[in-house]
């Protein structure tokens, strides 16, 4: 085993997740590349090549807990511990009324975004406080819908204020093992799931407009950030946005 940090990143086959897992292995780590599409995955293994980390690639749905326990395994087989955890994975579902949004689809977002938080940091923190030397970080993405919904966002808003709870409790239990827990709320990232603002979104005045979106790299760059402080600091919320974006004010 070498003395390289270890990084675990769900949801990493594209968008946010690719951009950091590529940057980590850049910057020396070693890290998982996980997600539910294996073709993808490897792609993104790929574009890390270039790093001095190494990067391997595992398939998981983060909503199912053998699989999610399978994953930790091979990570520590792999590479000997787990210092980060980079809760990535999530889904949204487009602006819709509540009487209009089938049960199937609030379980498929919970399950994404707050399930699969859950199972990833319940084993990462199990693996954290048992390793030697103990400890580690968790991330958290969360969302500016952490802070303010969006217009027809029940099913996406809700699991990520509940995010904000899991990252506040586990900032607090961590701290005998050493465990940090922070949270990065990204406002319109160019990703596949940002891409719909450059083509305009609902407002809350009942408007559709364009807003502006900001390099998913920028995003990477600000988790490679957090993901390198002492486990004696934590950044425990940023806000990471396009500047110009209706989020702060009245729009």
């Amino acid at each position: 085993m070498d003395s390289a940090k270890v990084a675990i990143i769900t949801g990493a086959g594209s968008g946010i997740g690719k951009a950091s897992a590529v940057t980590l292995v850049r910057n020396g780590w070693n890290a998982v590349f996980t997600g539910r599409r294996l073709d993808v995955l490897k792609e993104a293994v790929k574009a890390a090549a270039s790093g001095t980390g190494k990067a391997i690639a595992v398939r998981c749905d983060v909503s199912k807990p053998d699989e999610v326990d399978a994953l930790f395994d091979r990570a520590v087989k792999e590479f000997g511990r787990v210092d980060l955890l980079f809760n990535n994975a999530g889904r949204g579902y487009p602006s819709t009324l509540i009487d209009e949004i089938p049960i199937e689809i609030w379980q498929d977002v919970v399950d994404a975004n707050l399930t699969g938080s859950f199972l990833c940091a319940r084993a990462a923190f199990r693996q954290m406080r048992r390793q030697s030397p103990m400890g580690g970080r968790i991330i958290n993405n969360g969302s500016i819908s952490a802070y303010a919904p969006r217009p027809g966002s029940v099913p996406y808003t809700t699991t990520k204020h509940a995010i904000s709870g899991l990252t506040r409790t586990l900032a607090l239990d961590g701290r005998p093992f050493d465990i940090a827990c922070g949270q990065i709320d990204i406002g319109n990232a160019m990703t596949e799931m940002g891409a719909q603002m450059t083509r305009g979104v609902p407002q809350a005045n009942g408007q559709i407009a364009v807003e502006p979106v900001i390099d998913a790299q920028i995003v990477a760059d600000a988790v490679l950030h957090m993901a390198s402080l002492p486990l004696d600091a934590n950044i425990l919320f940023m806000n990471v946005m396009a500047t110009k974006m209706p989020f702060v004010g009245r729009g």
